[in-house]
């Protein structure tokens, strides 16, 4: 009974398989009305098989997952081009003779970013514009960038073969904002009775490479701190600054430095009445006793130029312990300080140690005469005191008598 039912579902797939080779009139594929599945007839093994597509293998993978042999395959590939990739390079260091370095690529003119350019290029401009006119004007869309090696601004007004102004410039900004505001402002502004043109400027590297034309790469952190600087406000001087040497002041024949060898201390004073006369005139931040100097000479340091110049219009030609005081402004360069020989520190460490031992004697002799006074005060205090005792006895006997 299930041979028979075997027999009868087979001969209906025949005669599926029949109808369909009659419609499509392929005698070698079926497709399976239930799933969809295609079927290819195999010759030799007499039977119907999957046909393999692209969608079966999609399928196939999606329910079974990828075969080992697949990842093993893939795997496999990419070890095989690591492999020929590090055998290149082998290959290309045993054909460099010994000593001999790997060349580099040659090089090529690099092409500017039109995001990080900065440069505008001007025409139109009159044929006597001055550096100073082209300043101000470009000045007005923002800050122009300085040159991190001279200091100046970057801009530049281009002359023909002769010298002659050609009525056109370029100028470079810090900012890339600066840009777009000079395209709004200055494109077809009239100056001096000139319509000028502003576009972002262009950069045509013509000729072969040089590298000697190169640009070289300047530090990131110079660039920056110049930078913060020309964006950071800082209220503008009057005047031009001037050197900080002038800030301090030379003062000469205001000693001798045979007057500290016989009082040590006396530097001291004489560095306290300067500074306290100096301050009449302003800040004063350093005092300095050149003590050893055959000229007598001290410093004071100020800390604007100005004071240092009312001191030294006061204080020049003035009397000081006897002297005439000779004031001038320090001219950076000259150097005071003179260094003492063994022989003169030997001899100054002598002399300090006598001046404190006669320091020390002196003050032994004083604790000796305040003792002496003492004593002597006792002595006639206790003298006053038995003449009084004396007195009062004697005044006692008469009265009994």
């Amino acid at each position: 009974m299930a041979a028979a039912e075997e027999d009868f579902e087979f001969q209906l797939q025949q005669e599926e398989i029949q109808r369909h080779h009659q419609e499509h009139g392929d005698p070698f594929t079926y497709t399976d009305p239930d799933d969809g599945t295609v079927y290819e007839w195999d010759q030799d093994k007499l039977a119907w098989f999957p046909k393999i597509t692209d969608d079966f293998i999609a399928a196939y993978q999606a329910n079974y997952g990828v075969a080992e042999s697949t990842q093993q395959q893939t795997a496999s590939t990419t070890q095989q081009q690591t492999q020929q990739q590090q055998q290149q390079q082998k290959k290309a260091k045993k054909e460099l003779k010994p000593g001999e370095k790997r060349k580099a690529n040659d090089p090529e003119w690099f092409d500017v970013d039109e995001v990080k350019n900065t440069n505008v290029y001007v025409s139109g401009l009159p044929t006597d514009i001055t550096d100073d006119e082209f300043k101000d004007l470009m000045q007005k869309c923002g800050i122009i960038m300085e040159d991190m090696e001279t200091g100046q601004p970057k801009f530049k007004l281009y002359r023909d073969q002769n010298g002659q102004l050609k009525g056109d410039g370029r100028c470079c900004y810090l900012k890339r904002e600066s840009v777009d505001l000079a395209l709004q402002i200055l494109d077809n502004y009239e100056f001096r009775s000139h319509t000028i043109h502003v576009e972002p400027a262009k950069f045509q590297l013509k000729g072969a490479y040089n590298p000697a034309l190169k640009k070289k790469k300047k530090k990131q952190k110079k660039q920056k701190n110049m930078q913060e600087r020309l964006l950071d406000w800082r209220p503008e001087r009057k005047e031009p600054l001037r050197p900080k040497h002038e800030r301090v002041m030379i003062i000469r024949n205001m000693f001798h430095p045979k007057d500290f060898e016989e009082d040590p201390l006396e530097l001291n004073e004489i560095s306290d009445d300067l500074r306290s006369e100096c301050e009449k005139f302003g800040i004063v931040k350093k005092v300095l006793i050149f003590d050893r100097h055959p000229d007598g000479v001290a410093s004071v340091a100020y800390k604007e130029a100005e004071m240092a110049d009312a001191a030294v219009a006061a204080l020049n030609g003035r009397w000081f312990g006897g002297r005439q005081l000779n004031v001038a402004l320090w001219d950076g360069v000259t150097d005071y300080q003179i260094e003492e020989t063994d022989r003169e520190r030997e001899e100054r460490l002598k002399k300090w140690e006598e001046f404190l031992d006669l320091g020390a004697d002196i003050k032994k002799e004083d604790a000796k005469v305040k003792k002496e006074d003492a004593t002597e005060t006792t002595r006639r205090t206790d003298m006053a005191s038995s003449s009084t005792a004396g007195e009062s006895t004697s005044d006692g006997g008469k009265t009994e008598g």
